[in-house]
């Protein structure tokens, strides 16, 4: 019984204590191992950078030599007096605000039709349905721009012919459409992250509430709003503020269609922060100097913002695991 006693207090020593944190290291030393490659790459390319470049706000530098000419809180104070950034700002929100309802209904609805067991070819729909996703934004920009530049009269007559619209329209070239057009795009480059999401959701809701559910006598739509909509809830928020932060980080998609034009009616706040900093061609074709002082006081405020999104997203999960806790 002693001895019994002994190794309990042992297995039960804290796990701050040399011996036993070093044991549990090398009993799992594979696994670290794995994840050293993903912690060295995001040290070197990711934290590194957003402390080097913290320095870089106090500058004006173009990114030539060392940084020199001190002006301390001015970039900050110039982004936030800026109306090119809060235009661009404006354009990402509206970016944000579209896309991510519809986007999350469409990518919802084709996750329940797919969670069907009954459907055939189930598998099948869901990697075409996920295949955009990850095919290169770089491609799909190239060949979508050659589609709406070279055919955008075979894009158009038949809209005009439905009387949708009056006269054939240049969908990159026209500032009041061409923000749409990559709005539409985004919609179903994107889709397949979120039905991805909300399947794996609808797959950890248990069969039994479903069941009982029927039992009770309660139809398709009963069941979801009872049901599914509840079992959602919580990785709901985790999909809808990921879908939020990503919305308005957007910025390949537009960089290859259009780089922020025509007249910089497309400039979302990541095109706008790599035009500061790279200079050359903005938008509708204007030059400007780089500035990389400006771009990362740019982007440390605009990344102020999305933390506050982030805080966002924490507060609500623990709102809704409160609740949930509660009820139970």
């Amino acid at each position: 019984m002693t001895a019994e006693l002994a190794g309990a207090a042992r297995s039960a020593a804290p796990v701050t204590r040399n011996g036993t944190l070093w044991r549990r290291i090398r009993e799992n030393r594979w696994t670290y191992a794995y994840l050293a490659p993903f912690v060295v790459l995001t040290s070197v390319f990711v934290i590194y950078p957003i402390f080097a470049s913290a320095g870089y706000t106090l500058y004006e530098w173009n990114g030539l030599g060392d940084p020199s000419d001190f002006v301390g809180l001015r970039n900050f104070r110039d982004v936030v007096g800026d109306g090119f950034f809060w235009s661009s700002f404006r354009h990402a929100a509206i970016y944000t605000v579209v896309l991510v309802p519809v986007q999350l209904v469409l990518a919802l609805s084709l996750a329940l039709v797919l969670n069907n067991r009954k459907l055939r070819g189930s598998t099948f729909y869901r990697a075409i349905y996920f295949l955009p996703a990850v095919t290169s934004v770089a491609i799909v920009g190239v060949v979508l721009k050659l589609m709406l530049s070279n055919f955008s009269d075979v894009i158009s007559q038949p809209l005009v012919k439905l009387g949708l619209i009056d006269q054939p329209v240049d969908f990159l070239g026209n500032p009041d459409a061409v923000l749409w057009v990559i709005i539409a795009v985004g919609i179903w480059n994107t889709l397949g992250y979120n039905m991805v999401y909300f399947l794996a959701g609808l797959q950890a809701i248990p069969k039994e509430q479903y069941e009982a559910a029927q039992i009770d006598g309660a139809g398709r739509v009963a069941q979801f709003v009872h049901v599914t909509v509840p079992g959602l809830r919580s990785v709901g928020v985790v999909i809808v503020f990921l879908a939020i932060i990503g919305s308005l980080q957007v910025f390949d998609l537009v960089m290859v269609l259009t780089g922020g034009g025509p007249y910089f009616a497309s400039e979302v706040v990541n095109t706008y922060i790599y035009h500061q900093a790279f200079g050359g061609t903005i938008g509708s074709g204007a030059g400007g100097e780089p500035n990389v002082g400006y771009a990362s006081a740019a982007s440390f405020f605009f990344g102020l913002i999305l933390l506050v999104l982030t805080f966002g997203q924490l507060w609500a999960v623990r709102k809704l695991r409160s609740r949930k806790g509660g009820a139970e």
